[in-house]
């Protein structure tokens, strides 16, 4: 693995993020790590339409006590489409234990937003011993907690999309007035129309089958949900539908939207430290 990018961590100190490309039968994955190796490993899932890129503001104040690994999801980011073009989120957690798998880590704290709350969900039910615990930024509960808005189509005839319908696109992904950040707007134009939108339908699929709740409350795994009381695509009072995870426990972020990890990312950053100090998957020596 080579270091690819130098930024100051929470406590001004210099960190590495070191970069590679996992070379997987359904295709390249890039990965970023950052901390230290026998740490604790803490896994982060992104959400559609964006990629591991969108943790970069959360990442400095967990490297201190934690390997923090990120994957760009298939057709996401820097990572190759699918073999056969399939993003199923079964097949999105298959990928995730294959590439923990090839890095040596053993055991993970997964966390998720947004739709990378189904991803996660998926792999702790593939992969039970490799899930220690889990957290779920955003992720809606069912569909029935979707907020519908007016659809802005993206015509697959005029792609790639400009800023402006990117912008449109992604504004209900944070809080009103909240800008869409370039490097969001940057990633999304990057990935075709099919990637887009077929990611977007594995999750509906994913959560039409069976609701998280229902499908966590098995797993006897510790569970984490954070949500922000603003969020314009799910409706903030469904993250008490979670309670029926046995001592499952959620927490309101006052004043956030749909991506705190964005908006709010020290207090994001300090309930999931809070959790890791009792749940955080044991350290090991990885790859």
């Amino acid at each position: 693995m080579t270091p690819s990018e130098v930024t100051p961590s929470a406590t001004g100190d210099v960190r590495t993020t070191e970069e590679s490309v996992l070379r997987l039968d359904s295709g390249d994955l890039l990965v970023r790590r950052d901390g230290p190796r026998d740490a604790p490993a803490l896994l982060l899932v992104h959400g559609s339409a964006t990629s591991g890129r969108s943790w970069d503001a959360l990442v400095p104040f967990l490297t201190p006590s934690h390997h923090v690994i990120r994957v760009d999801l298939p057709g996401h980011g820097r990572s190759a489409e699918p073999a056969g073009r399939a993003y199923d989120t079964s097949e999105q957690a298959r990928t995730l234990g294959t590439a923990l798998d090839r890095l040596g880590v053993a055991h993970v704290l997964a966390v998720g937003h947004s739709s990378g709350g189904c991803a996660v969900t998926a792999l702790a039910e593939q992969r039970p011993d490799l899930v220690t615990a889990l957290v779920l930024v955003n992720t809606g509960p069912a569909l029935d907690a979707f907020i519908a808005a007016e659809p802005m189509p993206l015509d697959p005839a005029r792609w790639p999309p400009t800023d402006d319908q990117i912008r449109r696109f992604a504004s209900t992904g944070f809080r009103a007035g909240h800008p869409v950040p370039q490097q969001l707007v940057d990633e999304l134009r990057g990935m075709t129309h099919h990637a887009v939108t077929a990611s977007m339908r594995a999750t509906t699929a994913y959560l039409k089958k069976r609701a998280l709740p229902d499908r966590l409350a098995v797993l006897g795994k510790p569970l984490l949900v954070v949500f922000g009381d603003q969020d314009r695509r799910w409706r903030p009072a469904s993250a008490a539908d979670y309670r029926v995870v046995p001592g499952a426990r959620v927490e309101l972020l006052t004043g956030a939207g749909h991506t705190p990890i964005l908006e709010e990312p020290r207090r994001t950053a300090a309930l999931l430290l809070d959790f890791a100090e009792t749940h955080s998957a044991p350290g090991a020596d990885s790859a």
